[in-house]
């Protein structure tokens, strides 16, 4: 039996009225509240060369990532994007280089990849976004912490928890108080990463122990990864963390696992994840990070990241407006009133045209509106 040519391949799908609204919806209501704190949209191609996509790595990945083609005109090699990061940062490295910083972009759009995962089994989605270019201090990345969960709460979404994540902790203690060399640091992290005390135990790497028990409920791990930096190798990061929770309102929930590198390889000190109830994946994550201007140097930057298609998927769009039917000759001033005031209307294209069928609630009669 052949296949048939409407089938859509795995990862992608239609998306239908509800839920094509209510994710037209969040954009507008997530975007809303980042252009209320300042930050300007962007809105990079969804193509560029493989060179532009791959040369400043990060979360746009690798040359496997992508997908690739030729390009008919130019014969080069194009690729599709896989995150919006990569592109934010070429565009503040090059066409915005010359802004003042901290430079504040924020962007929305569709992302494609070429392999899914069982928590995200879609190939395309949604990605929105915001980036501070030209800082990553502890004001840089409470400010994004606090306007990504503010973003959320905008777009309906409740019972958020935030995971923070220190992606540079291990490197640091390696390079101070737990000395490590290269290959052993590592197998440690290696090990940290599948919470195995038996692993690092098997390393002689004992010291690192205390950080697999230095993870979850924000304040009962951050006593203890306090007791662990009993010689202030991480005293920075620390009140880094608190600074960054203070703000926080009570009823977000928050947590921490500072060794917690998934999706946080190209991130610097700071990381964080966002999660809700009702989600079993997260819904974004962000942190702080270093871009690669057009002279080689680096700017320190710090961002965030939302997919919000799960919300489009669960939640529910606005009430909608009473759809009125418009009969053939009908008064088109009359129908433009309607319209302001609200309504959706729905003309009729011939004398068939049943006004139930096509979802009216409403029949235009007299200059208004006649239920059915």
């Amino acid at each position: 039996m052949s296949e048939s040519p409407d089938l859509l391949p795995v990862g992608f799908r239609d998306r239908l009225a509800p839920a094509a609204e209510r994710g037209a919806e969040i954009e507008r209501a997530v975007l809303a509240v980042l252009s209320s704190h300042g930050y300007d949209r962007v809105d990079p191609p969804l193509a560029e060369t493989e060179r532009a996509l791959t040369a400043r790595g990060g979360a746009g990945g690798g040359r496997t990532d992508h997908l690739r083609f030729t390009d008919p005109i130019s014969q080069r090699t194009l690729a599709l994007r896989t995150d919006m990061t990569t592109q934010i940062g070429r565009i503040a490295a090059t066409r915005l280089a010359d802004n003042p910083r901290p430079l504040r972009l924020c962007y929305a759009g569709q992302v494609l990849r070429l392999r899914s995962s069982q928590l995200r089994p879609e190939r395309q989605m949604t990605q929105i976004g915001a980036e501070i270019v030209g800082s990553d201090e502890v004001a840089a990345a409470r400010e994004v912490v606090g306007v990504a969960i503010e973003a959320l709460q905008a777009a309906g979404v409740t019972g958020i928890t935030v995971d923070f994540t220190l992606p540079d902790l291990v490197d640091r203690l390696a390079e101070t108080r737990y000395p490590l060399d290269a290959d052993r640091l590592a197998d440690v992290k290696a090990e940290l990463d599948s919470k195995d005390a038996g692993g690092l135990s098997a390393l002689g790497a004992e010291d690192y122990l205390p950080l697999i028990s230095a993870a979850g409920p924000y304040k009962q791990a951050l006593a203890k990864l306090e007791a662990l930096d009993a010689g202030g190798a991480l005293a920075s990061r620390i009140e880094g963390l608190r600074a960054i929770a203070k703000p926080i309102a009570d009823d977000i929930r928050l947590t921490l696992d500072p060794t917690e590198r998934h999706g946080f390889e190209y991130q610097s000190w700071f990381g964080f994840t966002l999660y809700a109830d009702g989600h079993v994946a997260s819904l974004g994550r962000g942190g702080t990070y270093c871009l690669t201007r057009e002279d080689g140097d680096e700017e320190p930057a710090t961002g965030f990241s939302l997919y919000p298609d799960a919300l489009a998927e669960v939640g529910k769009a606005s009430a909608e407006p009473h759809r009125l039917f418009l009969p053939l000759n009908h008064d088109i001033a009359d129908a433009a009133r309607l319209r302001g005031e609200g309504w959706r209307t729905v003309a009729a294209l011939s004398e068939k045209d049943d006004a139930m069928k096509l979802g009216c609630s409403h029949r235009l009669e007299d200059g208004g509106p006649l239920k059915l």
